[in-house]
């Protein structure tokens, strides 16, 4: 690593660097072999995904209940578990293969982390993962669909919290109704990290409608009659 890396590494992971240092020393072997990143991806590490995922640790109140979905390789949520031990933390994942992964590395790092193998819009997913505080996604579909799946485990108020590339503003833009109509709200467009990053993480936030719960209350009655 060098030294300019390292000395950024160590400014956003502070007493946490050892564990932030093992967890990308595990990606780093086994990865590419596993089909978790791109053999291109090996050499920038650091700064296009660890580093990149922890900056937004910024963005999430104390002890708040967080969701990763579509966890993957572990970004952003094993970086925000390493450099946030505060959190209440599930990483999300639909295959087998990478759930094995996840439960690696939560073990081999010590993490108090949950890892659960679903995907969001299944019923039971919601069941257990509902009125979380934040949920976040990193390329994991366009806005539109990401807010259909990941709105729904937000408690009303909750943040979704998507990191996304330049072209942010525009898929803000383009998905505004469809992101209404998911129960989302007030959806801006912010960087994070911009003071350790060369190029600052780019995250799109949109809140869940605080008019939710009386909506999910309604829908439940009715399906009661």
């Amino acid at each position: 690593m060098a030294q300019e890396v390292e000395d950024r590494a160590r400014l956003v992971f502070g007493e946490h660097y050892d564990k932030a240092v093992a967890f990308t020393a595990l990606l780093t072997e086994h990865g590419v072999e596993r089909g978790l990143i791109g053999p291109r991806e090996v050499d920038r590490l650091w700064e296009r995904h660890v580093l990149n995922s922890a900056v937004v640790a910024e963005l999430i109140p104390q002890g708040s209940r967080v969701v990763d979905v579509g966890s993957g390789a572990g970004l952003p949520g094993l970086p925000l578990a390493i450099v946030r031990p505060d959190l209440d933390l599930t990483l999300l994942e639909p295959m087998a293969r990478r759930v094995a992964w996840l439960t690696e590395c939560v073990d081999a790092l010590g993490l108090d982390v949950t890892v659960l193998r679903g995907r969001a819009e299944e019923k039971s997913v919601i069941d257990v993962l509902s009125d979380s505080d934040v949920v976040t996604a990193r390329a994991v579909a366009p806005l539109d669909r990401l807010a259909r799946w990941c709105l729904p485990l937000l408690r009303p108020g909750g943040l979704l919290v998507a990191l996304k590339g330049e072209s942010a503003a525009e898929e803000v833009e383009r998905d505004a109704e469809a992101v209404r109509r998911a129960g989302g709200v007030r959806s801006r467009v912010t960087s994070c990290g911009g003071d350790v990053l060369e190029l600052p993480t780019t995250v799109v936030l949109v809140e869940r409608d605080e008019r939710a719960s009386r909506r999910d209350g309604a829908r439940r009655r009715r399906k009661d009659r």
